[in-house]
């Protein structure tokens, strides 16, 4: 897929934890939230620009999402750490889900299109495809967008309601 498509497969994704956030937390972490799983979506499309590195290889695995998650989770360890412990925990492990999540969201989308994914290489070679639409697919990728956005929206909006 392209930038479209994953921002709204990430957004798909970050629903739940928009919901929660907006629910527990309120609603403008919910919007963080939000702005940095769109804003990392093509995160494991680094490998384009990086030399040496095959397109869909190892950023487009199970292990790069865990690394991320883990990379993120330090971040967010880092921000609430003046805060306190019991902060600094949960915004680890809200970094944790928000960079693993979003890398897990765009290998979904990749899952769809017919080169699919390698999610567990190097480790074992299963490949996984859906080969439902090419990544290229305007249609697609905008209906990706615009249903993640809209699935986004109203969990966050709901969220808000029920923490009221």
């Amino acid at each position: 897929m392209y930038r479209k498509g994953h921002v709204g497969a990430a957004l798909a994704v970050y629903a739940p934890v928009g919901f929660g956030l907006a629910a527990f937390a309120g609603l403008e972490l919910a919007a963080v939230g939000t702005a940095i799983v769109a804003w990392t979506a093509m995160l494991p499309d680094l490998d384009t620009r990086v030399p040496f590195v095959k397109h869909r290889g190892i950023t487009h695995t199970v292990w790069f999402a865990l690394a991320v998650g883990v990379a993120f989770g330090l971040v967010g360890g880092a921000v609430g750490i003046e805060s306190g412990p019991i902060a600094a925990l949960a915004l680890a492990a809200l970094g944790f889900v928000l960079g693993a999540g979003t890398v897990v969201s765009h290998l979904l989308a990749d899952a769809i299109t017919p080169m699919g994914i390698r999610p567990y290489a190097p480790v074992r070679d299963d490949h996984y495809t859906l080969d439902l639409v090419t990544a290229a697919n305007p249609v697609a990728n905008y209906a990706l967008l615009v249903a993640g956005g809209v699935v986004a929206g109203i969990a966050v909006l709901t969220g808000t309601a029920v923490g009221g």
